[in-house]
């Protein structure tokens, strides 16, 4: 009979053995250190990259009035055929000009009662790669008969180039000012965890240089700005 109880008080020992922690969190039974919390730091950075430009884009216009819609527009179309062949004449190719607009009117007396003609305007739009003839060619289209000019657009032909370098320069302005928190923190920068584009500006123009001797053209240069925002890993 002894011996039975002493058989029966050491299962009931292994059972409780056997059920102690159960219930418990993992980390209790397997690690007793706490994890450290992940620390990030995301900022915003912005970059810029400085250009000359080295293309210019008018458009010259010929407006015409006539007695009559057909009368406008024969005239209007003789003296834009000239102007297009004197920009021609001047070096622009023919895939550096474009027809920017056409357009008809009636022209009314000063009370608007009357239809007393027409006024018939076509446009054409040049591209301009050599801005030292800038000045020369606006002068070659004024005298073939364009009594409309509108201009220039100036800007650097290679946009992606000025772009992609003012990119580098916002993720290495983000890394300075995560550099400034994280010495402010206590912490240390460590990988990018994340990267996101924000876009860029339109070119700004900075006038500082003269370009053409007849109708004067200022080149000058253009800024291109980009933003990015950047989430970095901290230890």
């Amino acid at each position: 009979m002894k011996l039975l109880r002493i058989a029966a008080l050491g299962a009931g020992l292994a059972a409780v053995v056997a059920f102690v922690g159960v219930g418990l969190p993992t980390s209790a039974r397997s690690d007793s250190t706490p994890a450290q919390a992940a620390h990030t730091i995301t900022v915003t950075g912005s970059g810029s990259a400085t250009g000359t430009p080295n293309q210019a884009v008018f458009t010259f216009g010929v407006s015409m009035r006539g007695k009559n819609a057909v009368s406008a527009l024969t005239a209007n179309s003789t003296a834009m055929r000239k102007l297009i062949d004197a920009l021609k004449a001047a070096g622009i190719p023919s895939s550096s000009l474009q027809t920017s607009s056409v357009s008809m009117s009636p022209v009314t007396s000063d009370d608007g009662q009357e239809i007393i003609g027409y006024s018939a305007s076509n446009s054409v739009t040049a591209t301009i790669v050599n801005l030292g003839r800038a000045g020369e060619i606006v002068d070659a289209a004024v005298a073939a008969g364009a009594n409309e000019v509108e201009g220039p657009s100036l800007s650097v032909s290679d946009q992606t180039s000025l772009y992609n370098t003012a990119l580098k320069a916002a993720i290495a302005d983000a890394r300075a000012k995560a550099q400034v928190l994280a010495d402010a923190s206590g912490l240390h920068v460590g990988a990018v965890a994340t990267v996101e584009e924000n876009g860029g500006s339109a070119p700004l123009p900075f006038t500082d240089k003269a370009a053409g001797v007849a109708a004067p053209i200022e080149v000058g240069t253009q800024q291109i700005t980009a933003t990015v925002t950047v989430v970095f890993d901290a230890t």
